[in-house]
């Protein structure tokens, strides 16, 4: 009896461990969730730290903020979140930061910078002291060429910041052969152009996502040499939006795979469509969203479209992209029930 009851003590302290060990499969989670056409992607990688990029619009009966919370704690997994950027100082993109922090908690807030005034927002002063409160005036900025700090495994992670306050990497990767499609846009003195892009790299598989980084900016990342290189993933910048987008950076990263957040009547537009199709790589395309204003031969196939209602009666269905433990290889599917659809990291 006495061996007996040992054993069972055994198997008890043991349970906890064993749990721990199946729940992690060491795959880098990409979660894309629906905000209505502002953005909101959540990374958990394979040592499970979390990072979420921007987090929607406020308010809407706290919307945004419930589908976030949902896909971290219910889909996710996760207690909390362990990094938040904010891509830029716009409030499709900042909106619940400062709520997220009060109901689910985050770890270290990272931006590029918190400026003083923001001409075209008249209410940034009253959202942007929300933030300093929930980040307790601790943010810390990330500049071109810095790398986000996260734990790396058995297979590399890196996390590089290609542009920050219209600042770029440049210099660096072969001349871009699509150079000449860049034609120069009337300068741009939102904080879109201002964004942070980031470049996430997991063995072969690199993902890049850009905020709302505008024409001009993306140019100077690319031309005359391309800083970015090819990618697998590519999260299509600006909601689809045509201001950004720029046929030179587009062609150029030549992605396999992308990703629109956009909503039922902002983003997905034709003429981004249309850039895309021209990639030379390019696989798969899905969108967060149907563009209801747009015909469906113009737009993605409908198995790829993750909603397609109006907001009124829209389900807020992610998207999820999982890259092997080992980065060669990725699915992206369409909610937890969807169709996944494989592929191979490029080779590096």
């Amino acid at each position: 009896m006495r061996i007996t009851a040992f054993c069972l003590f055994l198997l008890l302290l043991l349970i906890p461990s064993i749990a721990a060990a199946d729940s992690a499969d060491g795959c880098l989670d990409l979660y894309f969730i629906d905000v209505e056409g502002g953005a909101a992607t959540l990374i958990v990688t394979a040592a499970g730290e979390s990072v979420l990029i921007d987090s929607g619009y406020p308010d809407n009966q706290g919307r945004d903020l419930d589908r976030i919370i949902h896909v971290a704690k219910d889909v996710a997994g996760l207690e909390q979140i362990d990094h938040a950027v904010v891509s830029h100082w716009h409030l499709d993109h900042y909106g619940n930061h400062a709520a997220l922090a009060a109901k689910f908690g985050v770890g270290t807030f990272w931006d590029r910078g918190i400026p003083d005034t923001l001409a075209e927002d008249p209410s940034y002063q009253d959202r942007i002291a929300n933030y300093r409160a929930a980040s307790q005036n601790a943010s810390k900025a990330l500049h071109a060429g810095d790398l986000l700090p996260l734990k790396s495994g058995k297979t590399p992670l890196t996390v590089r910041v290609l542009t920050s306050g219209r600042d770029v990497v440049t210099g660096e990767g072969d001349a871009n052969p699509f150079t000449d499609r860049h034609a120069a846009q009337p300068d741009d003195p939102t904080d879109n152009s201002a964004s942070l892009s980031l470049l996430y790299s997991f063995g072969n598989f690199r993902f890049l996502t850009c905020g709302d980084l505008t024409w001009n900016t993306e140019a100077k990342l690319v031309t005359p040499r391309n800083a970015v290189g090819k990618v697998d993933l590519f999260m299509v910048t600006h909601h689809g939006l045509p201001v950004s987008n720029n046929p030179a950076l587009v062609l150029a990263i030549d992605p396999v795979v992308t990703v629109m957040c956009n909503g039922p009547k902002k983003g997905g537009a034709e003429q981004t469509i249309k850039t895309l199709r021209e990639v030379k790589s390019l696989k798969d395309q899905f969108q967060l969203h149907r563009n209801v204003d747009l015909e469906a031969s113009l737009q993605t196939p409908v198995e790829f479209i993750a909603n397609s209602e109006e907001t009124a009666d829209c389900k807020g269905q992610w998207v999820l992209a999982k890259v092997a433990a080992d980065g060669s290889s990725y699915t992206v599917q369409i909610g937890s029930e969807g169709k996944k659809h494989a592929y191979e990291s490029r080779s590096r």
